[in-house]
């Protein structure tokens, strides 16, 4: 249960950081509402991840399931993270300018009810959300073997830490918005896509060489013993 955690904590990190509509949304929220408006804010767009997060699972448990000893699986969702990382990477040699101000004027003005409506919104709309989840559930789903407790406590982790440091952002807000220059912004994007990229191929390898994982993995537990 542990391992699993601690499995989850690296992407509820990662996760919080991925730059999009919803992260200035939120820091923007915060600035002019308010810590607690923020956070109703930020749980309207964690119920909809837990919605893909529920899509990706039903929709890839019986591929994982039917596939999950077998090397194609690692080399597939390899490819799947890869090519998440290059699309990513791509789109943003488009980009001729950041735009650091795509705030939602109306989302500031509204009740409690209406700030988590929102953000579930804001988040739902975007299907490359769920392209993510799946490209993780694919990833991590065959080193915690399909088993629902264990892929219950690694969202968990996904979510609880995603949450924690998204209430860090939000209490430094002011100070984040103002690092936040349009270079700055690209950097973020390209080591996120580049570390995506880096993922994929390492998951490519895993597949590609599984008598070298074995290897590796045999040794790792001799050293544990």
């Amino acid at each position: 249960m542990i391992n699993d955690i601690l499995a989850g904590i690296p992407w509820g990190i990662f996760l919080s950081f991925m730059i999009g509509p919803v992260f200035f949304i939120l820091l923007e929220t915060s600035i002019i509402k308010g810590f607690r408006a923020a956070l109703v804010f930020d749980l309207g767009v964690i119920l909809g991840d837990i919605v893909f997060i529920g899509i990706a699972y039903l929709g890839s448990y019986r591929l994982i399931q039917s596939l999950k000893d077998q090397p194609a699986l690692f080399i597939f969702g390899g490819v799947l993270m890869l090519a998440y990382g290059i699309i990513s990477f791509i789109q943003l040699k488009k980009e001729q300018k950041i735009n650091t101000d795509i705030i939602d004027k109306e989302i500031v003005k509204k009740n409690y009810i209406s700030l988590f409506i929102k953000g579930f919104l804001l988040n739902i709309i975007n299907i490359g959300v769920l392209g993510f989840w799946l490209a993780i559930i694919i990833s991590v789903g065959p080193k915690l073997e399909m088993q629902t407790p264990r892929m219950i406590t690694f969202f968990i982790a996904v979510i609880g830490t995603y949450l924690f440091v998204d209430c860090i952002k939000i209490l430094l807000a002011k100070q984040l918005k103002t690092k936040l220059t349009p270079v700055n912004i690209l950097k973020i994007k390209k080591g996120i896509s580049i570390v995506m990229m880096v993922f994929g191929m390492v998951l490519i390898t895993q597949g590609w060489f599984p008598e070298e994982k074995e290897m590796v993995k045999k040794a790792f537990d001799k050293i544990d013993n």
